[in-house]
């Protein structure tokens, strides 16, 4: 199986929902619920795709080295230390959230999703930042 364009497949989707994320959040500020429920059901499933294609990766072809030294090496590594932790917590909290919001208890609904966008849209933007040091850096 050829998987040699899965890591730009995967940044493509974690800037996706970087950016349903955003558009999400600019919806509610708003008040249009029905474009806020697409936006984020849509994050919900680019971040789905993101898993499946991401796990795919990495069975069938396993980690990839970063090749920068120095100073870079630990902002790459620190990035993808906090990017790697936060994504481990970001898959509960996002189907909590998400299973809240489509019951309609925004009692519950609205504290944990002040919680759960900013950790998602920092997993997602990290995601992207972490492609490109791996994949595009000069180092």
């Amino acid at each position: 199986m050829d998987v040699s364009k899965l890591p730009q497949l995967n940044a493509a989707l974690n800037a996706t929902s970087a950016f349903l994320l955003t558009l999400g959040y600019i919806f509610i500020r708003q008040r249009a619920i029905k474009a806020h429920t697409m936006c984020m059901v849509s994050a919900c499933a680019t971040s789905t795709l993101f898993l499946i294609s991401y796990i795919t990766y990495h069975v069938h072809h396993g980690s990839t080295p970063f090749q920068g030294q120095g100073l870079v090496r630990f902002l790459y590594f620190g990035i993808l230390i906090s990017h790697t932790v936060l994504a481990v917590l970001v898959l509960p909290l996002a189907v909590r959230t998400l299973y809240q919001g489509l019951r309609g208890n925004f009692a519950k609904h609205v504290p944990i999703a002040r919680l759960t966008l900013p950790i998602w849209l920092y997993v997602s933007v990290t995601g992207v930042v972490v492609y490109w040091m791996l994949y595009h850096g000069k180092f």
